[in-house]
């Protein structure tokens, strides 16, 4: 691969294994590009001659998994006007919801990212069921989660800050949890040593303060910003679409519109994630199939008993679980039979109880 080429692109994310995974495309005289944002019928990409227009008739296939996603590695055929992408290189991960239709499709809102930024406001009551959600989420990704309370100039009191803090903590094991203010700065250089070293996403609802993170990171007003409102906190779209932008301390952030919906997309090991101390009581149970609800010997009901789980926690893993297998067997004929089979079992052996009790009722 052309030096110059490599020293170019090298800012957004391109390495030694990318250009080998090129190399079969750079034969065929194609060039490389990183996708940094993506509208209907084309796209922009960054490439060595600087950011480009490029069409992506190419890359459309039906299958919405498979389009072009902002993230993704481009090979561009720049050789005439317009410029064409011909294809990308595989994914190492990919951030993946599934659509707000009815047709079962997941949607990719970031493709080869190390961090998944997940943006959470203090200035408005703590949903860590959300929270539990794009975490759940961004485990299956791939990525490293990392979740940024917002605003935290909101919460002057320290005593109150670091509960809440632990609070997240607690939801989110194995994640490291930053306050952050934009307005301060406090925690800002902290977020941008992490995200330093890798492309990451930025993730949240509307309102949490993602554009003005976003432009705390990039040191200049970049992003538009938007008023939030006063009864519930929320806000309107700043952001409305996907864009990758290169951060003046090195890395690359993806900046994303607020989602309202985010809907799981075959996500089960990412659920086991954030769930991981119910998953680790799980092991314990007597049945291997408990499904915690009355069996004897469950594990799960023992430390919700005595409490050390809480209700909360087990009702958003059982929650996150039904819905991801939801998703999952509108999918999967097969475990559509599983299903179907499992609730037959259950329904027959509902009906043999009632007719033991009633033959001793008799």
């Amino acid at each position: 691969m052309n030096n110059t080429i490599s020293s170019a692109l090298a800012p957004y994310g391109w390495d030694d294994g990318w250009a080998a995974e090129f190399a079969p495309y750079a034969e065929q005289g194609l060039l490389p590009g990183r996708v940094v944002r993506v509208d209907r019928g084309q796209c922009d990409v960054a490439m060595a001659e600087g950011v480009v227009r490029a069409d992506t008739a190419f890359v459309t296939p039906r299958d919405p998994m498979r389009v072009l996603c902002t993230g993704d590695w481009a090979a561009v055929d720049a050789a005439g006007d317009p410029r064409f992408v011909q294809a990308y290189l595989p994914r190492r991960t990919a951030f993946v919801r599934s659509t707000s239709s009815q047709r079962s499709e997941g949607q990719i809102l970031a493709a080869n990212v190390d961090h998944a930024i997940i943006a959470v406001s203090l200035a408005a009551e703590l949903d860590l069921g959300r929270a539990e959600r794009f975490l759940a989420l961004a485990w299956e990704s791939g990525a490293q989660p990392l979740v940024v309370l917002t605003k935290a100039d909101l919460v002057p009191d320290p005593a109150t800050l670091a509960y809440l803090v632990q609070d997240v903590e607690t939801t989110a094991p194995g994640v490291q949890v930053l306050p952050v203010s934009s307005a301060t700065g406090e925690g800002v250089d902290v977020l941008a040593a992490v995200v330093a070293g890798g492309t990451s996403v930025l993730l949240g609802q509307s309102g949490a303060g993602k554009s003005t993170l976003a432009n705390a990171l990039l040191g200049d007003d970049v992003m538009e910003v938007q008023t939030v409102r006063d009864a519930d906190g929320k806000g309107r779209h700043t952001t409305t679409t996907r864009n990758l932008l290169v951060l003046p301390g090195g890395g690359v952030l993806i900046d994303t519109p607020g989602l309202r919906g985010v809907g799981l997309w075959d996500a089960e090991a990412g659920v086991g994630q954030v769930f991981t101390e119910i998953e680790e009581l799980a092991g314990n149970c007597r049945f291997h199939d408990c499904a915690h609800t009355a069996e004897p010997g469950c594990a799960v009901l023992a430390a919700l008993e005595d409490g050390t789980l809480s209700e909360r926690r087990l009702d958003s893993y059982r929650k996150l679980l039904r819905e991801n297998q939801r998703i999952a067997a509108r999918t999967d004929a097969r475990l559509r039979a599983e299903i179907r089979r499992d609730w037959k079992r259950k329904g027959a052996e509902g009906r043999a109880a009632m007719e033991a009790k009633r033959g001793r009722w008799r």
